[in-house]
């Protein structure tokens, strides 16, 4: 019996050895989503890259099958207390993993819009920055710039024996400084103490009898505890006088020179010698701009502050109140507020009806910013008079800002103004944290630095570029002493090491200040990228979603040797990517096909990219050139007008001037960094989107625009997402679900129930499931994981209640038409033109595979990206709107680019102008015109390399895009 139990652990023990090594996680009858029961077995400890059309099914293996087991299976090993709080994560739609390790995911969609997570405290760069700071840094004041003096007791008897051995000195404590007042108190209670005199004002005086000071003038007192001439033989009462004067002067104490009059001031705590300030001991936190220990104070580490402007409250001051005067109030009204107004007027003798201009100062400030002073409200209709103060306008949309209605916060939005706070000057920080210091005043020592100072304080640190951070240590270490050497080399260490990991994914033109909502996609994934290979994790499998968005050519080769250095630590690589060269480079090459939607699913070819090229799948086919996206045989002529932007110099671009040939396909491209999203996203579209719509964001520093008179509109098609919830989907952005809603109220079954068109929304009560609100998916909030959405089980994800889902149009309920994807709705509407031609516009930039009623967070950047495309696409065009997209070819196919393109192209042929900011290639080469960026990215980047057509690019030899694109239009 007992040898029966020591075989069954042995076969146990066995399994799980077996579970380590084995060579591959095996999935059997993958069903999630489109996957069509799926058996597969991917290598381990490879770089592989699955890929495929858009809507094939990758997304649905890799995150939705394999990443969300590994979450529940890491969840199951929690205790079944902890499980209690976290709430029942879905098992995938799959019969059984082996082989499967800790998943860790890379995705796109994680990036915050949160102002204060920054490129430093995603990297824990920042972190480490604050740790030597807070260790080694030097003080300064704040007040005179002297260096803070902090010396033990010790250290102070030394200085003095060292200095003034045999010579005639004063030992004082500071009492009282720069205070008015005859401080007769003060010379009294010290005279009981047993001293004799004081320094006052720079004099030595007797204190007895006690002196008379000037009551209304500033006064320095000093107590005189000491004179004496130091020596070794004297150095218990010089020990002695000291404590004394410390003791007396609260840590401060001074030295006075008989001979010569030089005063030297010493300090147990950091104190400026001069004014006396002092600062507290600094800790790590108080570099930092998420804490109230570090924080400025004013911004609360934000660095700017939303003003409500005069100007936008009350932009014509010849207006009366009562004609709308003010704005946000509109005209009179019989509200609360206007009842207020003429209430405060009378007093001052005017009217609702009286000019803006006409009101006194002190009347204007008044309605303003308030009052304290009582006001009576009395209008017929009330019985009683009110006594109230008026809080003034301000404080009055101020509180709209803090209110939750979506309402409210819409009204006061066009009155705000974002402005840099001016206590730290965007700095983030309190005064006291920007006067630590690191490095020496030594130029000459920091010639990659431009001759820049060294001597820097944590801010300036933080909005140097990565290249420059990495010089900059390199630069200070010889500034320091012993006992900084021995505290900074070890967080150093931690620096350089994190540092070099970025900079070898091409991410060095950042700086550790960048918002991380400002950065693509690819940018985040990168950044995460480079913070996992620094745990120097093994066993883990990886999983990432396109990490080459927003990669410039010449970069690849930087993100593919890191990703083979993740797996070379021991780990394995998920990649779903389109790239060609990462495809190339993949140990392991999986094409998931072979359409979208229901006609994708499979796998269509698995082995290495040698053997995948062999095959005839629609991949294989774009890999090895037998199908290709085809160059235009005539490039468009355009039609003569143009869009001049001039001086633009903004972030790092250098005066730059752009020409926009109107009527053609622009391409503008450029390594990362090079200036391409401070010249379109942040100057340009800012001014076309005022001009034309009166937004409120102001554009980076130019001089002048020429052109605008040639367009007649602006859009922007970025890849921000089109919403955060599941309730957010394609039928509602692109805007007929409104139309559907409609046409099932006009059904005999909804009319005899008395439905109109707001029982079939999801978004109000009424025909909504009221336990998910109408979501379909309630949200589990998970604490340390990520948020997870699981199916509501009273509605079982239909958004609706029981009675709305009777209501039927062709057999299909209200959730049934949500559920169908926009191929299938284009047959179903057939008969209702002006609910097909939009859902058609979906179909046609590729989406066809994409259901009605997807929730927006399970949508990729590229398609939210594509469904904003299709939303234009449902308007009717001028032939004089200008577009601008944002690397339209984000998360999409070979395939589904030659589809896009087309899209595109037929928009442009009727007259209108689009600017693509894309480094796709197969973009670049169809494009009418290319404006190229660079050289490099950052500092060396912000000019035009060049502007002209495909042909004329690739003969350029210092454009780094010229190369790759000469090999991709196979010219010798």
């Amino acid at each position: 019996m007992k040898n029966k139990k020591q075989e069954d652990i042995k076969q146990e023990e066995s399994k799980i050895q077996e579970n380590y090594t084995q060579e591959y996680i095996e999935i059997f009858g993958a069903r999630e989503h489109n996957l069509k029961n799926i058996d597969i077995k991917i290598p381990r400890y490879q770089l592989v890259v699955i890929t495929g059309v858009s809507g094939s099914g990758k997304s649905s293996l890799t995150f939705d099958t394999i990443y969300a087991e590994g979450q529940r299976r890491y969840m199951e090993s929690f205790s079944a207390y902890a499980r209690s709080f976290l709430g029942d994560m879905q098992r995938p739609d799959v019969d059984k993993i082996n082989g499967l390790s800790p998943v860790i995911s890379i995705e796109q969609k994680t990036t915050t819009r949160n102002p204060r997570s920054t490129v430093g405290t995603t990297t824990e760069l920042y972190d480490f920055l604050r740790l030597l700071y807070a260790r080694a840094g030097v003080p300064y004041s704040y007040n005179t710039g002297e260096k803070m003096l902090k010396q033990s007791e010790e250290q102070i008897i030394e200085e003095i024996l060292k200095k003034y051995t045999n010579e005639k000195v004063a030992l004082l404590a500071p009492i009282i400084k720069s205070r008015k007042g005859n401080h007769k108190e003060i010379f009294v209670a010290y005279r009981k103490y047993g001293f004799t005199k004081m320094r006052v004002n720079g004099e030595i005086i007797d204190i007895a009898p006690t002196p008379t000071l000037d009551r209304y003038k500033n006064h320095n007192i000093e107590l005189v505890v000491d004179r004496l001439v130091p020596n070794i033989e004297e150095v218990h009462r010089l020990s002695q006088s000291v404590q004394l004067a410390l003791k007396h002067g609260e840590g401060f104490m001074g030295l006075l020179h008989n001979d010569n009059n030089t005063y030297i001031s010493f300090s147990k705590i950091m104190a400026c010698p001069t004014t006396g300030i002092s600062y507290s001991e600094p800790a790590p936190n108080s570099f930092s701009f998420n804490s109230p220990a570090g924080w400025c104070p004013a911004c609360e580490g934000l660095g700017y502050m939303d003003v409500i402007s005069e100007e936008s409250i009350i932009p014509n001051k010849e207006l009366s109140i009562s004609r709308g005067g003010i704005a946000p109030l509109g005209e009179y009204k019989e509200t609360w507020i206007f009842f207020q107004l003429e209430a405060l007027l009378k007093k001052y003798k005017l009217s609702l009806t009286t000019p803006i201009n006409k009101f006194p100062d002190e009347l204007y400030q008044e309605v303003f910013y308030g009052s304290t002073k009582p006001l009576t409200v009395k209008k017929d209709r009330y019985k009683q008079a009110y006594h109230t103060q008026f809080d003034g306008i301000v404080n009055y949309l101020k509180k709209h800002q803090e209110s939750e209605s979506e309402k409210a916060q819409n009204l006061i939005e066009d009155y705000i103004e974002t402005k840099t706070c001016a206590e730290c000057n965007g700095a983030k920080l309190k005064k006291e944290s920007l006067h630590f210091f690191l490095g020496e005043n030594e130029p000459e020592k920091s010639k990659n630095l431009k001759n820049e100072n060294t001597k820097k304080n944590i801010y300036e640190v933080s909005i140097l570029n990565l290249k420059n951070l990495k010089i900059w240590l390199d630069s200070i270490e010889h500034t320091f002493d012993t006992r900084q050497q021995a505290i900074a080399t070890p967080i150093l260490k931690e620096i350089r090491q994190r540092l070099d990991l970025i900079l070898e994914i091409g991410l060095d033109y950042l700086s550790l200040s960048r918002q991380l909502r400002t950065l693509s996609g690819g940018e985040t994934q990168r950044i995460r990228l480079a913070t996992q290979i620094g745990t120097q994790l093994t066993g883990v499998l990886y999983i990432l979603d396109e990490p080459s968005i927003g990669l410039h050519a010449r970069d690849n080769e930087k993100l593919i040797a890191s990703l083979q250095n993740l797996r070379d630590l021991g780990n394995s690589v998920l990649v779903v990517e389109h790239d060609k060269d990462m495809m190339l480079q993949a140990d392991c090459l999986i094409d998931i096909g072979k359409g979208a939607g229901i006609h994708g699913g499979r796998v269509v070819a698995i082995g290495t990219p040698k053997e995948v090229l062999e095959t005839d799948t629609l991949t294989a086919q774009y890999l090895n050139g037998k199908k290709q996206i085809a160059i235009p045989k005539e490039r468009r002529k355009g039609n003569g007008k143009s869009l001049k932007l001039i001086g633009a110099t903004g972030h790092n671009l250098k005066n730059v001037t752009l020409e926009l040939p109107l009527g053609k396909m622009i391409c503008i491209t450029g390594v990362s960094g090079s200036g391409k999203s401070s010249l379109i996203h942040s100057t340009l579209y800012p001014i076309l989107n005022h001009h034309f719509f009166r937004a409120k964001k102001i554009p980076l520093p130019y001089k002048t625009l020429e052109g605008l008179e040639n367009i007649d509109k602006v859009i922007e098609v970025d890849q921000s997402p089109i919403g955060r919830t599941p309730r957010s989907n394609p039928a509602t952005y692109v805007g007929f679900f409104t139309e559907i809603r409609n046409l099932f109220a006009q059904l005999p079954e909804a009319k005899i129930r008395g439905y109109k068109a707001g029982r079939f929304s999801f978004n109000v009560k009424g025909g909504r499931c009221e336990e998910c609100q109408g979501g379909g998916m309630k949200l589990i909030e998970m604490e340390f994981l990520p948020d997870v959405y699981v199916q509501c089980q009273s509605c079982k994800g239909k958004r609706y209640n029981r009675e709305t889902l009777e209501v039927r149009f062709k057999s299909k309920s209200i959730s049934d038409v949500l559920d169908m994807t926009v191929n299938q709705a284009v047959t179903f509407f057939e008969n209702q033109p002006a609910i097909k031609r939009k859902i058609e516009t979906l179909k046609e930039v590729g989406l066809g595979y994409v259901t009605l009623g997807q929730a927006s967070t399970t949508l990729s950047g590229g398609e939210a990206q594509r469904i904003k495309l299709a939303t234009e696409l449902s308007r009717r065009d001028t032939g004089k709107t200008f577009y601008i997209l944002d690397e339209p070819t984000t998360g999409l196919h070979f395939e589904d680019i030659n589809v896009l393109l087309e899209v595109l192209q037929k928009l442009v042929d009727k007259g209108n102008s689009m600017l693509i900011i894309e480094h796709n290639l197969d973009v670049i080469k169809v494009a009418d015109h290319v404006i190229d960026m660079g050289k490099e990215g950052g500092d060396k980047g912000g000019q035009i390399l060049f502007e002209g057509t495909p042909e004329q690019l690739i003969k350029n030899k210092e454009s780094y895009t010229a190369k790759f694109l000469k090999i991709e239009m196979k010219e010798k």
